[in-house]
C-alpha cells in the first residue's frame, strides 16, 4: 500500500489545526471567540452518533455471548476494574497534592478574586443548584422515561440499559431475532461509515474549539494557577505510566507507549475538543482492531465513560484540596478521608449529574461544609478560571484509562488476542480507520 501524502494524514491535519487555533486565539482573541460554533458543531455531530452506535454495538456484542451469565460476569469484572483504578487515581491525586500543597502560598479572598478581574457571581449561579446525587437518584437516572428518550437525551447508561434488555429479548424470537440481529449488524456498519465521514471535520472542530479556549481565557489565566495546572498534568502522566503502564506490560503484555502511539489521532482530537466522547466510536473500532472481542468492547467502553473517569477522579481531589490550601481552611485527617470517600461515590455518579466535573466537585465540597459557602465560592472562582484547560487533561486521561481498562478486562475474560494486539501495535498502522471519501 502506497503511503499517504502527509497533508492527507488526519494526525498532521489536527496538529496544524490546533497550532492555527492557538495562534488565532493569541493574536486575535475576538475573532477566535467567534470560532466557537465550529468546535461545538463538531462535538454535536459526534454526540448525534454516539447513542445509536453504542446501542448497535452492545446488542450485537451481548447477542454474541453464550448467555446472560457471561454478560453479568464481564460487567462485574469491568466494575471491579473501574473501582480499583479510580480509587487509586483519587489516592494518588490526594497524596501528590498533599506533598506539593499548591495554593498554600496564596491568600484567596473575595477581594483578591475581584482584583484579578474574576466574577464570583458567575460561579455562584453555576453551583447554587448543585446537589450531591444520592444512590437512589443515580439508579433512577439510569432508567429512561421513554424508550426513545434514552437516545434523544444522549445518556450513555440509559442507552446501555435499553440495549441489554433488547439483546436479552432477541433470542426469544428465534429466526426472526437472527434476522433483526443481521439488520443491526448492517446498520452499525453504516453508522461507523458515517462516523468516518464526520471525522473528516475533526481538524475544523479542533481549530474552532482551541481558538475559542485561547481567545476566551487567554494565556494570562494560567499565570496564578499554573502550579496547580502543572501538577495536575504531571499527576495524570505519572498515573498513566506508573500505574496503568506496569499493568499493561506485565498483565496484558503490551507497551503503553505503543498503545498511545496507536491512539495518536484520537488523543489529538481530544486535545483540540476537550471531549473524550468525540472519539468514543473510533476507540471502540481500534480496540476491536487490536483483537479485543466485540462483546467486551461493546459492554466495557460505554460503561467506562460513566464509571471509569480516572482523569476526573484526579481532578476532584486536586481541585478540592487546592481550594482548601488556597483559602487556608483547616482540615483534619478524618475530614480528608471523608472527602476521599465521598469522591469515590461522586466520581461514579459524575455522568448522572447535570453539569461538568466542576459542578460535582463544587457539590461535594458544599455538602461537607468544611468552609463557609462564601469562601468556597471564591475558591471555586479561581478553579473555574482554568477549568477549560484542566478539562483537556481530564478528557485525555479518561480516554487512555478507558482504553487500557478495556484491555485489562478483555485479558481477564480471555477475550484478548495478545499476539495479534502486539503485532498491530508493532506495525503501528491505522490507515484503515482514517476517513476517506
Amino acid at each position: 500500500m502506497a503511503k499517504k501524502p502527509l497533508y492527507k494524514d488526519l494526525f498532521f491535519q489536527v496538529i496544524v489545526a490546533i497550532l492555527l487555533g492557538v495562534a488565532l486565539g493569541y493574536f486575535n482573541p475576538k475573532a477566535a471567540i467567534s470560532m466557537k460554533p465550529l468546535g461545538e458543531g463538531f462535538i454535536n455531530l459526534i454526540k448525534m452518533m454516539i447513542a445509536p452506535i453504542i446501542f448497535c454495538t452492545i446488542v450485537s456484542g451481548v447477542a454474541g455471548m453464550d448467555n446472560m451469565k457471561q454478560v453479568g460476569r464481564v460487567g462485574v469484572k469491568a466494575l471491579l476494574c473501574f473501582e480499583v483504578i479510580t480509587t487509586v487515581a483519587l489516592i494518588i491525586g490526594l497524596v501528590l497534592v498533599e506533598f506539593w500543597q499548591p495554593g498554600s502560598h496564596m491568600h484567596i479572598t473575595e477581594a483578591s478574586v475581584a482584583s484579578a478581574g474574576a466574577d464570583v457571581s458567575v460561579v455562584k449561579q453555576k453551583v447554587e443548584h448543585a446537589e450531591m446525587a444520592s444512590f437512589g437518584d443515580f439508579v433512577l437516572h439510569m432508567i429512561p422515561t421513554t424508550l426513545l428518550s434514552a437516545f434523544s437525551s444522549g445518556e450513555t447508561l440509559q442507552v446501555l440499559l435499553v440495549a441489554i434488555l433488547f439483546a436479552w429479548a432477541l433470542p426469544s424470537l428465534g429466526e426472526k431475532g437472527k434476522q433483526m440481529l443481521n439488520f443491526i449488524d448492517l446498520f452499525s456498519r453504516i453508522l461507523f461509515r458515517m462516523m468516518d465521514i464526520i471525522t473528516l471535520l475533526a481538524p475544523i472542530g479542533a481549530f474552532g474549539a482551541i481558538a475559542f479556549a485561547v481567545g476566551k481565557y487567554g494565556v494570562d489565566s494560567l499565570k496564578n494557577l499554573g502550579e496547580l495546572l502543572g501538577i495536575f498534568y504531571l499527576t495524570c502522566v505519572l498515573f498513566i505510566f506508573l500505574v496503568l503502564g506496569p499493568i499493561m506490560r506485565f498483565y496484558c503484555g503490551l507497551s503503553t507507549l505503543k498503545f498511545l502511539a496507536f491512539l495518536k489521532e484520537e488523543l489529538l482530537i481530544v486535545l483540540g475538543t476537550s471531549s473524550s466522547e468525540s472519539v468514543l466510536p473510533r476507540l471502540m473500532e481500534k480496540l476491536e482492531k487490536l483483537g479485543v472481542s466485540r462483546p467486551i468492547v461493546g459492554l466495557v467502553v460505554p460503561a467506562g465513560y460513566s464509571f471509569n473517569l480516572v482523569g476526573s477522579s484526579i481532578y476532584f481531589t486536586m481541585g478540592a484540596l487546592f481550594i482548601i490550601f488556597a483559602t487556608h481552611t483547616t482540615i483534619t485527617l478524618g475530614q480528608e478521608l471523608s472527602l476521599l470517600g465521598i469522591l469515590l461515590i461522586a466520581s461514579k455518579g459524575a455522568a448522572g449529574v447535570s453539569g461538568s466535573a466542576f459542578i460535582v466537585m463544587a457539590a461535594t465540597l458544599s455538602s461537607m461544609k468544611i468552609m463557609p459557602q462564601e469562601v468556597l465560592d471564591v475558591g471555586l472562582t479561581f478553579i473555574y478560571g482554568i477549568d477549560r484547560f484542566m478539562s483537556t487533561g481530564r478528557a485525555l486521561t479518561n480516554l487512555v484509562g478507558n482504553g487500557i481498562c478495556t484491555l485489562i478486562v478483555a485479558k481477564w475474560e480471555g477475550g484478548l488476542d495478545t499476539a495479534h494486539a502486539r503485532q498491530v501495535l508493532e506495525e503501528g498502522h491505522s490507515e484503515d480507520l482514517d476517513p476517506v471519501l
